[in-house]
C-alpha cells in the first residue's frame, strides 16, 4: 500500500484536477459532483457503498474509467463496514455490494472489469487468512486500480499526442477528460498532453445532449487549462468538418469489443460518420480496461434513461410537453469501419482490429 501511495504522489503534478479519491485518514470515500459543473464544484464525502452506487447511477460520477474506479472503492467501504467476524460473512457482504455497484450502469464495461478483479482478490486473500487479510487486500486492489487509471491516462496522453500537429484543431463529443476518468483524461487527456508538449491545439467540442457533458464538462474543463474551445450543437458536427474547421475526432470509449466495435455517448455513431464523410481521421481513445473479451457486439447493453434528461434541461426546465413520449439512448455502436484507430495506454491499435486487438491484450 505505501508503494502505491508513494507512486500516485510521483503522479500528481499531472492532477491539476482530481475528480475522485480515497480520503485514508477519514476511510471516505470522495467525488466531485459533475452534475453541478460548471456551476459549482461540491465534493461529496461517503463511508458507504449504497451512496457510491447511487452516485454512480445518477451521473454525480460518469465517464467509464471513472465509474470502474469508483466501483473499487465502492467495494473497499463494503469491506470496511461490514460486521462480519469470518470470512465467508465477509465474502457474502461484497457479494451482495458488488451487485448493487454491477446494477448502476450497464454499458460502461469498466465498472465490471473493476468489480470482478477487486473480488478476485478478495477470494485470493480469503484462501490465506482471515478479515483483516481481505479488508485490506479490496483496500489495495481498489488503490491499485485508481493509480493504475492516472498512469494509463498520462501514457495514451502522451502516445497520443503524436498525432496531434501544432496548430491542429480537434473535434470531440462528450467529455472524456479528467472528470471522467480517475483525473487526467482520455481524448481529452490525448489534447492535454500536447497542450503541455507546447503545441498549440484548440478545440471544438458538442454540447452532447441531453445531459451537456461537452458544454458542461468540456468547456469548463479547458477553460481550466487555457485551451482554447469552440462549443457548437451536436448537428453542427457534420457542416464543422465538411469545411474543415476540425482536422481530427478525438472520442472515448465505454465499451470495445474485440472486433473493434465501440460503444460511446449517444451520437458518436454520427460523428463517425461524418468525420468518414469529410475524410478526417476518427480516433477512439480509450484505457484496455474498457475492451471486453468478447467477438460478439450483440453482447453491448445500450443504457436508456429516463425520458426527463430528453424533456428538460438538466432536469428543470421543460423544452417540450411534460407527456410526450421519448426515446433516450445513453449509447450507440460505433462500427470499425469508421474507426481510423485506437489510442490505448499500451500503443496504438491499427486495422485489422480483429487481428490487432488481440495482440495488444495479450490474449
Amino acid at each position: 500500500m505505501k508503494d502505491l501511495l508513494a507512486e500516485l504522489r510521483s503522479l500528481e503534478r499531472f492532477l491539476k484536477i482530481k475528480p475522485l479519491y480515497f480520503d485514508f485518514e477519514s476511510l471516505e470515500f470522495v467525488w466531485l459532483d459533475t452534475r453541478l459543473i460548471p456551476f459549482k464544484e461540491v465534493y461529496r464525502r461517503t463511508r458507504d457503498y449504497r451512496r457510491v452506487a447511487e452516485a454512480i447511477r445518477s451521473m454525480e460520477i460518469r465517464g467509464a474509467p471513472a465509474i470502474g474506479v469508483s466501483a473499487g472503492f465502492g467495494l473497499a467501504l463494503a469491506a470496511l463496514e461490514s460486521k462480519s467476524s469470518d470470512v465467508d460473512a465477509l465474502l457474502n457482504d461484497l457479494e451482495h455490494a458488488r451487485r448493487l455497484l454491477a446494477s448502476t450502469r450497464p454499458t460502461a464495461f469498466n465498472l465490471f472489469w473493476a468489480l470482478d478483479r477487486v473480488m478476485r482478490r478478495a477470494y485470493d486473500e480469503a484462501s490465506r487468512g482471515g478479515v483483516d487479510g481481505v479488508i485490506n487486500g479490496v483496500l489495495e486492489e481498489a488503490l491499485r486500480i485508481y493509480v493504475e487509471d492516472v498512469k494509463a491516462n498520462i501514457e495514451m496522453g502522451r502516445i497520443g499526442s503524436r498525432l496531434i500537429e501544432d496548430g491542429q484543431t480537434v473535434l470531440t463529443h462528450c467529455n472524456t477528460g479528467a472528470l471522467a476518468t480517475a483525473g487526467f483524461g482520455t481524448a481529452l487527456g490525448v489534447v492535454r498532453y500536447a497542450w503541455y508538449e507546447g503545441k498549440r491545439v484548440s478545440v471544438i467540442t458538442t454540447e452532447t445532449r441531453p445531459v451537456l457533458q461537452g458544454a458542461r464538462l468540456n468547456v469548463w474543463e479547458l477553460r481550466r487549462e487555457g485551451i482554447p474551445v469552440k462549443l457548437i450543437v451536436d448537428s453542427a458536427v457534420a457542416i464543422t468538418l465538411a469545411r474543415g474547421m476540425a482536422d481530427l475526432v478525438l472520442v472515448g470509449a465505454d465499451r470495445i469489443v474485440m472486433t473493434g466495435h465501440t460503444a460511446n455517448k449517444i451520437g458518436t455513431l454520427q460523428v463517425a460518420l461524418a468525420a468518414r464523410h469529410a475524410s478526417k481521421p476518427f480516433y477512439v481513445v480509450a484505457p484496455t480496461s474498457t475492451f471486453q473479451r468478447t467477438w460478439n457486439p450483440e453482447e453491448i447493453v445500450i443504457e436508456e434513461r429516463s425520458p426527463d434528461e430528453v424533456r428538460t434541461v438538466m432536469g428543470q426546465t421543460y423544452i417540450t410537453l411534460e407527456d410526450v413520449e421519448v426515446y433516450n439512448p445513453s449509447f450507440d455502436v460505433t462500427p470499425p469501419e469508421l474507426v481510423t484507430a485506437f489510442i490505448t495506454e499500451k500503443g496504438i491499435v491499427e486495422k485489422p482490429f480483429e487481428r490487432n486487438i488481440p495482440l495488444i491484450l495479450g490474449v
